[in-house]
């Protein structure tokens, strides 16, 4: 098979002015409750880029654990790469793709950690296993092998049982937006990009050429 001849035709919907939201928020609620219902596999899945000071940029994929008025949020290790990346540079941009439905939609803003007490809250809601694991893995760091993981997790869970506390370096990040883009796969590479950006405190609509 020759990967550059690989193609498909995008017709399953359509993204128009007239029929999506004036706020991205509202439009982007819409997309993730239908690709939710749709069945997808992890529609929570997002793609969160970001740039060191060596201004190389990375990637990896985290969840969405919850967005509002304020921004979008996920949790995760402040001493891993993207939480050092993001203590020197507070920019990034995250990226849905909903592949079944023909849909991406990218996000662009100013990141900050969530207070702890929202923290709090979400470790305290995840699986024992789960907390236990945020103490034993040294993320981003260089280990020996796999059993440094498992010998970790066995002595925080012989330390703190069924209570572990949230550790130090552990916690949410909201990433607050100052511009959307919803992309909607076309036929004949025609597709519809509509993009908000921030102007004088409003959300300016504009489409953007494929």
């Amino acid at each position: 098979m020759n990967i550059a001849d690989m193609r498909k035709s995008y017709e399953k919907a359509e993204l128009s002015e007239d029929a999506s939201h004036a706020d991205p928020l509202r439009q982007f609620d819409q997309w993730l409750h239908e690709a939710i219902r749709a069945e997808l596999p992890e529609p929570n899945a997002m793609t969160l880029a970001t740039v060191g000071s060596d201004l190389r940029p990375s990637t990896r994929v985290v969840l969405i654990k919850g967005y509002d008025k304020r921004g979008i949020v996920w949790y995760t290790n402040y001493d891993s790469r993207k939480g050092r990346e993001l203590a020197g540079n507070p920019y990034a941009a995250l990226q849905f793709h909903w592949v079944e439905l023909e849909r991406v939609v990218r996000i662009e803003g100013v990141v900050e950690k969530v207070g702890a007490e929202e923290s709090d809250a979400y470790y305290a809601s995840r699986p024992l296993d789960s907390r236990i694991g945020a103490w034993a893995s040294p993320q981003s760091q260089v280990i020996d092998g796999r059993g440094v993981l498992l010998a970790n997790a066995a002595k925080y869970a012989a330390q703190f049982l069924m209570n572990p506390p949230r550790p130090p370096h552990w916690g949410g990040f909201r990433l607050k937006p100052d511009a959307w883009e919803f992309w909607q796969g076309r036929k004949s590479r025609l597709h519809d990009r509509l993009r908000y950006r921030l102007e004088s405190g409003r959300w300016v609509r504009e489409r953007l050429a494929p």
